[in-house]
């Protein structure tokens, strides 16, 4: 069988880097990209048939694991009649039904093929509305790579150490005002200094980008009530959080109700789909019906459709989100047990089933305090975890995503790989 590193070797020679997104290539955990053949479950086979238990999950999406039988049966289906056809279908209507009933915030949504085209497409929106051009983001939170939201970005660019991106002009990376996560002060900083020029705040309202980091008491009620006193749009990415923090999203776990939400990964059900929608008197601003434009040739795609409204569908079974929170605090707890018996210090963070162990001595709250994180522990870890059969995302400031695919002996392996990768590095 040919090899993960014989695989990268040849890629390197004809994709950018080796990999179709940067922090597939491992670099901060000085290791070889693990090239996947297949995925069943909880498990990930490699091209030279090595079995792993995942915890990428494709960073995020499979919420039920890789292959589901009812997912795959809906994409056959769908299919047969057709890939694509850039005309309206019954589907598109079907899952923007499903998806605004789901969340009540959303009165009308707009599909589009990534959490990019989302949060970019709800960043002009929110101007074109205003008639402003300033916004707010997070230190450290990441919603994509439009250039003006590739200011100080977590995800792929925190793991590599980079603090921007060439290729952006300053005249436009000037609009954007940066914040820390949990720091409702400096939200009010730059609305007093900006009192009628700031057309959105944008916010994953569970951190995911600098690992998971929840939002602190009444921190979101607090930002929502800032944006309405300064006429200013408050934009959710629940990219990550949307259907995986609760079926309605992280807004209707912190009973927070923005004026634009982006959704991603699980409504694609594993295949590319994304979508943004909020008030009609806003949305009513986007072409055709109003003088903002977006578009897309593949948006509401109805292989996509049909496999995210099949996820969406058994996702919202009885005790679907009860099972995913015991699954996270049975292993969140082994963590910690794990951590404890050691000198090691660590914290962990979870919201649900989706969590980050930081090596780090103090409580994580916000980019600065994950930033003080021992990465080269954490690379540490990860090789030992890697050659004990348990896939982890290859970065410090990532989480660990967990399915209804795993199992009881998948989380109970998993604590005893860890246990011994603690040892191994103590």
């Amino acid at each position: 069988m040919t090899t993960s590193s014989d695989l990268f070797s040849e890629s390197q020679q004809v994709i950018a880097g080796g990999v179709n997104s940067p922090v597939r290539a491992c670099d901060s955990v000085q290791e070889t990209p693990v090239f996947i053949a297949k995925g069943q479950g909880s498990h990930v086979t490699s091209s030279d048939g090595t079995d792993y238990i995942d915890f990428v999950c494709s960073w995020g999406p499979l919420i039920l694991g890789h292959a589901h039988p009812e997912v795959l049966d809906a994409i056959g289906e769908t299919i047969l009649l057709g890939t694509t056809f850039g005309a309206p279908t019954r589907i598109e209507l079907d899952f923007a039904k499903t998806v605004c009933d789901a969340i009540p915030s959303l009165e009308k949504i707009r599909a589009v093929s990534s959490g990019t085209e989302a949060t970019m497409s709800a960043i002009r929106l929110a101007r074109g509305y205003t008639k402003r051009d300033k916004i707010i983001k997070i230190n450290g939170g990441y919603h994509g790579h439009a250039d003006m939201l590739l200011v100080a970005p977590g995800s792929g660019a925190t793991t590599l150490g980079i603090p921007g991106s060439a290729g952006v002009p300053s005249s436009i990376i000037e609009q954007t005002h940066l914040v820390p996560f949990n720091d409702v002060a400096a939200v009010k900083q730059i609305f007093t200094q900006y009192p009628n020029d700031i057309a959105a705040l944008i916010i994953e309202p569970i951190a995911g980008n600098m690992g998971v980091v929840p939002p602190q008491k009444d921190y979101l009620q607090a930002i929502r009530q800032l944006t309405k006193e300064h006429n200013a749009l408050l934009i959710f990415d629940e990219v990550i959080t949307g259907f995986r923090a609760a079926y309605g999203g992280a807004q209707s776990l912190y009973n927070v109700t923005p004026d634009l939400t982006c959704l991603g990964k699980i409504i694609g059900g594993g295949l590319p789909a994304a979508c943004f929608g909020g008030r009609t008197e806003i949305m009513d601003h986007l072409a055709p019906t109003g003088d903002v434009y977006q578009a897309g040739t593949l948006s509401g795609n109805p292989v996509a459709m049909a496999a995210g409204l099949k996820t969406l569908e058994i996702l919202a079974r009885p005790d679907t989100y009860k099972t995913l929170e015991q699954r996270g605090a049975y292993l969140e707890q082994g963590l910690t047990d794990a951590l404890n018996a050691t000198s090691i210090p660590g914290h962990i963070n979870r919201v649900g089933s989706v969590l980050t162990l930081f090596f780090n001595n103090n409580p994580v709250y916000n980019l600065h305090d994950a930033q003080q994180s021992d990465t080269k522990r954490f690379a540490q870890f990860f090789r030992v975890m890697r050659s004990q059969g348990i896939l982890l995302p290859p970065s410090q400031f990532e989480g660990w995503f967990l399915s209804l695919a795993h199992t009881q002996a998948d989380l109970d392996q998993t604590i005893k790989a860890v246990q011994t990768a603690l040892i191994s590095i103590n």
